[in-house]
Formats: structure tokens, C-alpha cells, sequence
């Protein structure tokens, strides 16, 4: 009777249906809710909540050799090298930051293992994308292996890489290495790498980046095709930001755009990095606004290039107070001091290239700027635009230096305008040639004060008037106080540099310097031997220094034969000759064994450097015995040169 009952039980669980698993999970489970803001270890396509923001520098990245904006040159170059298949196995990057060198590696490396359904060699044309493109641009091709120097730049590092360039690539035509910043690898790491890379295997190609190329080995460059990625200019980069902006939908006006090209100097990356924080700007409750120039300008820190334009017409003119109100007036309102002394050096060099190019001369701005630099450019000389050029230069370097930098900005202000004041070199020089009288700095009149009735009496003995022409001083140190040097010969030069004291220049030019051609603004000379490598610089810089004018100083082989020493010794030695060789003299040296002729004191002598005949008057004679063969003694008046 049990097993009845038994088979009736098991009966009905034999009926009975297991529970029908789920889809998408597993058999033998009931499938759980899954997390999806974590990500999936086995590379399911999970989402993992909104999208992250792509900068437009990465999202607006050239895809092909025809996106790469103003690098032409080595486009056709290469394009010719693929076509006539006279690929080189190593290529060598350079340009400043931004210019598209890691963006020009990863279209070489596509280019060189490009293939598609019809095409099976390396190619310069991109489009349609490759089967391996996708990879490489993403940086997960395993035959196209992306190091950074800085952070690999030892020997152990380097010794890994070329001993996986031996192998074959996995499923691409060439194994490529692109070394970023390749000028941070150590000197071992460069000279484990020469072998490979002079003669390195079939497949394998190597791409270099830099933004130093001088820290490259020469031995490196040796082997490598180089090409200078050149800047954008500011035109070329505000027509690319432009474009961006329309695809952005965003609404950025002109002269912002210029601002941020200008800002840029050149480099597309810190463009499109800044245009990103300009569209944020116009971004409001209200929707999408324009973003202005004012904005962009505040944003930025610049000044106004019009009031910038401003304070140079005020410093052209002398005009003290004013330039010194407006500058303070553009401190204030944000603009950073080594960006505003940065603006002013701009204006100068836009002034000095109308100057140059004349009616050729085309501004890259609104036209009525370019008005107001043609007019700057008929106010002051070309060398006064290159004394204001130094002079801002130095500044810049003191802003960058002085504990409060908006206080030194104010000081170079002054001293431009205090420069400006003077009369041009060109001018001084006409007058000191003339023989009339230099007239002193001028001084802009303060408006605020009254004019003065000329019948008031006036104090007695008065400090002299600002515009009263001055007594013309002989030439000499006065230089620094308003007064140009002319110096037009080598005599003239060395007793300048006696009268300043800069005894280590007089001592080289009367010991190196062969004169050639020597005349107001022209120094050419031949160097004698062991002559300094930079005699010619510090001849250069001491003169424009000195006379505020720029000097041509140039080596040449048509010199004389001697230096103001070498002339000096010379006629030294004739004098002795000749007084030993007086009969009075002759006889006593004679009688005098070991006797001989020390100095002969000229009864004239010459005030300047010329050639003058000698008239003996004293003759010095040792009669002793005292071996003194060797020894001279100097005259104290040799003042012998030549002109």
C-alpha cells in the first residue's frame, strides 16, 4: 500500500514545470536589476550616464593631411614622398605648442598602415577612414605604440622599446613609435637609440615630436626627415576660430575673435582653449548673446588697443602727466603690466614696419587703427622707434622682476616719454655737425595751470627753460644727459671709452681691432689674431649705447695691417733703433758693454692719434750691467693711435 502512495506523490512533481530563466541573465539564476553608473569589466555597452564635455581641441582635431591649417609645405612634401614611394623611416616634428605636431604623428602613422577594401598601401589620402584609423587616432592600435618622453626617458625605458621593435607588427603594415617631447630623453636613451634608428627593421618607422629642437642630438637629427610645423598667423586663426564658432552655434563678435588670435600667438590649441571660455561667456539665462570684445578683453586681462594707441600718442607728443594718467587709468581697470608693456612694444613694431615698407605697409586691423600707426610712424625717426623698442624691452624685463610690477609699468611710461622728449639722433647728430646748439628735452605744457601775463615780473636767476637750447659740449661721456656722441674715427672711439672709464673694451679694440672703414653709424674692422668670438657684439652694443643710434659693425679681411698695440710696439721699437743707432749713442753703447737705449721722451707730443715724425730731446741710456734684455719700460704718455 506504501508504494502506491509513493508513486502518487512523485506523480504530480514529475508534472510539475521548472521556472523559465530569464533572458539576459544567467540559467540557474533569477537575474538581478544591474547598476548601470558602473562600468563593465567585460566591455559591455553599458551607459554610463551623460556624456562627458569634449574641448573643442580635441573635438575639432584634424582627421585628415587637407584639415592641417597653414602647414602646406610639408603636406606636398610628403604627399610627394608617399606617391613616388620614397618614404623615410624616421621623422622629426618641431614648432611651439599647439601647432598640430601629435595630431600631424597619429596622420603619419595612419597614413603609413592606411588600407581599405581597394587600397593596400600607404597612402596620404584618409578618406574614406582606413580599417585601422579608428584605432590609431583613439591611441589603442597595438602596432602604433604613443610614448612621452618625459615620462620614459631613461636607458631601461628605451632598452624595452628597441627590444620589441625586432618582432613583426601584429595585424598593421609598420610597427610606428611616436615619441612626444623626444628632447627629454636622457643622453644614454639617445645613444642606445642611434643604431636602431639608422638602420632600423623593414617594418618598423619612427615618428619624433618636439618643442626644443635644439636639445635634440645633432647625431639624431642626422637621421631624420625634419619638418618645422610653422605658427598660425593671427588672420589664418581667427578665420579657423570663426568657423568653429558658426559649427558651435555660438555668436562671438570680430574683434573678439581677433583678441583671442592675438592672444594665441599662434598656437591653434591655446586658441580654441580660449574661444571654450568665450562661448561660456554669452551663455546666459536668456539664451546664446554675443560675446564682445570688451568681454573677451576683460577675460583675458588686455587693454584696450585703442586707449594702448592712446597712451603712445601721449608719449610720442612728451606729454607726461597724460601718458602717465592713462597708463594708470588702464592699471586699474585690469589690464597686467607686462601685458600692457607687451601691447605698447606691438604698437612699435607696427610703427617701425610702416616706417620700413612705407605705402606697402598694410595693418592687420581695423583701418582706423592703421591710420593712427601711419601717423605715429611721421612723428618720430626709424631710430627712435628702435630706441623705444629697447627701452620697452628692458621694461618688460623689469615688470617681470620688480616686486610691484604695475609701479615699474608706470616708470618705463616715464622714461619712454622722457626719450621721446629728446632730439632724434639723426637731428642731434645734423647739429653737432652744424655746429648749433642742441636743444634740450621737451616738456608737454600742464593744461591745468594758468598762463603767465608777460608783463609779471619774474624771480631772479630762474632754473633755465626746458626749451632753451643749450651749449653744445665737446664730444665726450655727456651722452646720458641729452647731448648725442658722434664718433666717426677710431681715435675719437678710444678716447670715449678712456673718458668712461671701460678700460677692458679700450684695452681689446687698441689690441684686436685692424681698422678698415670707420665713420658715424659704420664700424668695420680686421680682428687680429686670438681676438675675442664677441668682440664684434660688445663693440656694437657699447657704440648704440653711447650715441643712441644703430651701428653696422662687420668683420672684413681689408683692414691694415696693424692694431693701435701692435703699431704702438712698432714704433716703439723703431725709436730705440733709431736713438741706438745716433753716433753719440752708438759710441757709449760701445763703451758700455751691456748698455742699451730703455725710452725716448718725444719733445712733442701728438694731442690725438696721427702720424707725427718724432723729435728726439731726452734719450734714456743704462749704462749698468743688469741683465735686462727683456724689459721695457712704457712711456706714460703714449696717447700714439690710429685714425
Amino acid at each position: 500500500m506504501a508504494i502506491p502512495l509513493l508513486v502518487g506523490h512523485i506523480v504530480p512533481m514529475a508534472t510539475k514545470k521548472p521556472p523559465k530563466p530569464p533572458e539576459d541573465g544567467p540559467v540557474d539564476d533569477v537575474a538581478e536589476p544591474r547598476d548601470t553608473l558602473t562600468a563593465s569589466m567585460f566591455g559591455d555597452d553599458v551607459p554610463l550616464g551623460p556624456p562627458a564635455y569634449q574641448v573643442l581641441a580635441r573635438k575639432y582635431r584634424p582627421t585628415r593631411f587637407e584639415d592641417l591649417v597653414g602647414q602646406e609645405a610639408m603636406v606636398r612634401t610628403l604627399t610627394n614622398a608617399f606617391r613616388t614611394g620614397r618614404i623615410a623611416h624616421a621623422f622629426m616634428l618641431t614648432g611651439v605648442r599647439g601647432v598640430g605636431k601629435t595630431t600631424t604623428a597619429r596622420l603619419l602613422a595612419r597614413a603609413l598602415n592606411y588600407e581599405t577594401a581597394d587600397v593596400r598601401q600607404p597612402s596620404m589620402q584618409l578618406d574614406p577612414p582606413g580599417v585601422h584609423c579608428a584605432a590609431i587616432m583613439e591611441g589603442r592600435h597595438p602596432d602604433v605604440l604613443e610614448l612621452d618622453a618625459a615620462s620614459n626617458t631613461g636607458i631601461d625605458n628605451m632598452r624595452d622599446l628597441l627590444s620589441g621593435s625586432r618582432y613583426a607588427p601584429v595585424n598593421a603594415r609598420y610597427k610606428v613609435y611616436i615619441i612626444d617631447e623626444v628632447h627629454m630623453l636622457s643622453t644614454a636613451a639617445f645613444n642606445a637609440l642611434l643604431k636602431t634608428l639608422e638602420e632600423p627593421p623593414p617594418h618598423v618607422k619612427f615618428i619624433f615630436a618636439t618643442t626644443e629642437i635644439r636639445k635634440v642630438p645633432v647625431t639624431v637629427l642626422s637621421r631624420c626627415q625634419r619638418f618645422n610645423l610653422q605658427r598660425f598667423s593671427p588672420e589664418a586663426l581667427a578665420d579657423h576660430l570663426a568657423n568653429i564658432s558658426a559649427k558651435e552655434g555660438a555668436n562671438v563678435a570680430p574683434e573678439a575673435l581677433a583678441l583671442i588670435a592675438r592672444a594665441a600667438e599662434g598656437s591653434a590649441r591655446d586658441g580654441l582653449s580660449i574661444l571654450d571660455q568665450t562661448i561660456v561667456q554669452g551663455a546666459g539665462e536668456g539664451g546664446a548673446k554675443q560675446v564682445t570684445a570688451e568681454q573677451v578683453r576683460d577675460m583675458l586681462g588686455l587693454a584696450d588697443r585703442s586707449r594702448v594707441l592712446d597712451l603712445m600718442d601721449r608719449i610720442i607728443v612728451a606729454d607726461h602727466k597724460s601718458a602717465l594718467n592713462e597708463a594708470i587709468a588702464l592699471l586699474d581697470q585690469g589690464a597686467d603690466a607686462p601685458v600692457l608693456i607687451k601691447d605698447l612694444m606691438d604698437v612699435v613694431v607696427e610703427v617701425s614696419r610702416a616706417q620700413a615698407l612705407k605705402d606697402g605697409y598694410v595693418f592687420s586691423g581695423p583701418s582706423e587703427w592703421g591710420k593712427r600707426i601711419v601717423a605715429m610712424a611721421g612723428q618720430v625717426s626709424p631710430a627712435q622707434s628702435a630706441r623705444m623698442w629697447r627701452l620697452l624691452l628692458q621694461g618688460f624685463e623689469d615688470c617681470a622682476r620688480a616686486p610691484d610690477p604695475p609701479s615699474a609699468a608706470q616708470m618705463v611710461v616715464l622714461r619712454l616719454a622722457a626719450v621721446t622728449g629728446l632730439p632724434s639722433p639723426e637731428d642731434a647728430a645734423r647739429m653737432l655737425a652744424g655746429g648749433t646748439a642742441v636743444p634740450g628735452p621737451k616738456f608737454h605744457p600742464e593744461p591745468s595751470r594758468a598762463p603767465e601775463r608777460a608783463d609779471a615780473p619774474t624771480a631772479a636767476a630762474p632754473l633755465p627753460s626746458p626749451t632753451r637750447p643749450v651749449a653744445v659740449p665737446p664730444p665726450s661721456h655727456e651722452a646720458d644727459h641729452g647731448v648725442v656722441v658722434r664718433l666717426s674715427s677710431l681715435r675719437e672711439i678710444v678716447a670715449e671709452l678712456d673718458a668712461r672709464r671701460e678700460i677692458a673694451l679700450k684695452y681689446e679694440i687698441e689690441r684686436f681691432v685692424r681698422p678698415a672703414e670707420i665713420d658715424f653709424g659704420h664700424f668695420r674692422y680686421t680682428a687680429a689674431p686670438n681676438a675675442p668670438n664677441n668682440l664684434s657684439q660688445r663693440i656694437k652694443d657699447w657704440l648704440e649705447d653711447v650715441t643712441g643710434v644703430e651701428w653696422g659693425v662687420l668683420q672684413s679681411t681689408d683692414g691694415s695691417a696693424e692694431s693701435v698695440k701692435e703699431r704702438r710696439t712698432r714704433r716703439g721699437t723703431e725709436k730705440l733703433q733709431s736713438a741706438a743707432a745716433i753716433p753719440r749713442i752708438a759710441e757709449a753703447l760701445r763703451l758700455f758693454p751691456g748698455a742699451q737705449v730703455l725710452r725716448v721722451d718725444d719733445a712733442e707730443l701728438a694731442d690725438d692719434l696721427d702720424d707725427l715724425a718724432p723729435q728726439y730731446n731726452v734719450i734714456h741710456v743704462d749704462f749698468g750691467l743688469r741683465e735686462r734684455a727683456e724689459e721695457m719700460i712704457p712711456d706714460p704718455d703714449e696717447r700714439e693711435d690710429d685714425e
